[in-house]
C-alpha cells in the first residue's frame, strides 16, 4: 500500500517539479499548480483524497439551478477524474483515489485531470461566480 512518503515524494516529482506542495498538517498538503490552482491532497488510509474549491454558490434559486445543472452536465461529459459537488456553500471538484494499488502515474493523471478540467472549465463557470 501506498505510505504518506510515498505521496510526499509524488507531489515533488508533479509536473518535473515545478509543483510546490506543502505539508500543512500531518498528510495534509497544499499543492499550487504553475497556474495557479490550489489542489488539497489528503492521504487518509485507505484512500487518497483530491480537492479543489472552484467557487462560491452564487444566490438566487434560479442562479443556482442553472448553475447545478452545469456542473452535472459537465461532471457527464468532461471528467475522467473527479467530480463536482457541493460543500457548504462552495462548488467542489474532488476525486479519490484508493491507495491499496495506487502508483505515480494514475496519481499523476488524476492529479492533471483534475487541474485541467478546473481551467477548461472556468470560462463556462464564470458567469456564476460572485462578484
Amino acid at each position: 500500500m501506498v505510505t504518506r512518503d510515498d505521496v510526499q515524494s509524488w507531489l515533488d516529482r508533479l509536473d518535473g517539479g515545478s509543483v510546490a506542495a506543502r505539508e500543512v498538517e500531518p498528510s495534509l498538503w497544499i499543492a499550487n499548480t504553475p497556474d495557479g490552482a490550489e489542489v488539497v491532497v489528503h492521504y487518509a488510509p485507505p484512500v487518497l483524497l483530491l480537492r479543489v474549491r472552484v467557487m462560491e454558490v452564487p444566490a438566487g434559486d434560479e442562479r443556482q439551478s442553472e448553475l447545478f445543472r452545469q456542473l452535472l452536465e459537465l461532471n457527464v461529459r468532461d471528467l475522467i477524474h473527479g467530480s463536482y459537488g457541493l460543500e457548504g456553500d462552495h462548488i467542489v471538484l474532488t476525486d479519490t483515489l484508493e491507495l491499496e494499488n495506487l502508483d505515480y502515474n494514475e496519481f499523476e493523471a488524476s492529479f492533471d485531470s483534475v487541474t485541467l478540467a478546473l481551467a477548461s472549465h472556468l470560462g463556462a463557470l464564470a458567469p456564476y461566480r460572485q462578484r
